[in-house]
């Protein structure tokens, strides 16, 4: 496994979606799994410190908690993604302000696509394969959007 991504609940899921069409795109092995960072702390340490990911992806809105959790657990890189609410500048406020020393790499509302692709940019840097795939995906992007 590569990357984990870890939702705050199951209603977070489609978001873990965005993630997945990229991941699937990029053909990176990934495991999505839901555990709380209030409601079920044990349960999220012990899948953090179990996990052999190479970066996490942490999915959560409202206090927006788990992506720093994630990151209390890990020296490896984390990857938060607000979910759009009632309130977005909390879930936004949540991951990116982190205290010092406990960083939290952090996408747009509900950018879970963005999200997967950090996190294959970040294993790409020991991976020459991976490397090339991102960048014909970029070079596909750029030459959609001269087209339009």
């Amino acid at each position: 496994m590569k990357i984990q991504i870890i939702m705050g609940s199951k209603s977070d899921m489609p978001i873990a979606e965005k993630a997945k069409k990229i991941l699937d795109e990029f053909d990176v092995d990934y495991e999505i799994n839901v555990a709380s960072a209030h409601r079920t702390p044990d349960v999220l340490k012990e899948l953090v410190q179990t996990s052999d990911a190479d970066v996490f992806i942490g999915i959560a809105g409202l206090a927006a908690a788990l992506p720093g959790s994630i990151a209390a657990h890990t020296t490896k890189p984390v990857i938060g993604v607000p979910v759009s609410g009632k309130i977005n500048l909390d879930s936004i406020l949540s991951i990116i302000q982190m205290p010092p020393g406990i960083p939290v790499a952090a996408v747009g509302l509900d950018r879970g696509d963005n999200a997967a692709l950090l996190a294959v940019a970040i294993i790409s840097i020991k991976d020459g394969k991976l490397m090339k795939k991102l960048e014909d995906y970029r070079e596909r992007m750029r030459k959609k959007s001269l087209s339009k």
